[in-house]
């Protein structure tokens, strides 16, 4: 299987936010474009005991960085049940890749095209593809 058909999502990722992107190439050409940007979602914050909409800098301490990964995992795992991408590559740090990868279901995994240990999500599109393209 290529890694990089046409309509593969490539997630890249951090503890404390993603950036999903679309790959719009034709055929198996790397075309990357970037879809939604994913940060914490601060209803969990708001579990945790207080009242109102708090600060965004409140948010932020209030939300660890397993959670996210863990609000990352569900996104995932919810679009893979709605068969909204058949093919998905991550890029994460191997700390976040490690906390992702038992969160995801059967079903998620079986789309997963590759993965890449790698801190990218700062980096431009332009050096997102050059790793890619040097990984395969």
């Amino acid at each position: 299987m290529h890694k990089f058909q046409s309509g593969t999502w490539v997630v890249v990722a951090d503890s404390k936010h993603a950036r999903l992107f679309h790959n719009v190439g034709e055929k198996h050409a790397l075309r990357l474009k970037q879809a939604d940007v994913i940060k914490p979602d601060v209803g969990d914050a708001n579990d945790q005991g207080t009242t109102g909409d708090p600060a965004p800098e409140v948010v932020q301490g209030l939300i660890d960085e397993g959670a996210f990964v863990r609000q990352l995992a569900h996104r995932l795992n919810a679009a893979a049940l709605k068969q909204e991408f058949e093919h998905l590559f991550l890029i994460a740090d191997p700390s976040t890749l490690g906390e992702i990868r038992p969160q995801l279901h059967v079903e998620t995994s079986k789309r997963m095209s590759g993965e890449l240990a790698k801190t990218l999500t700062n980096s431009s599109l332009e050096d997102i593809e050059k790793a890619l393209k040097a990984h395969v």
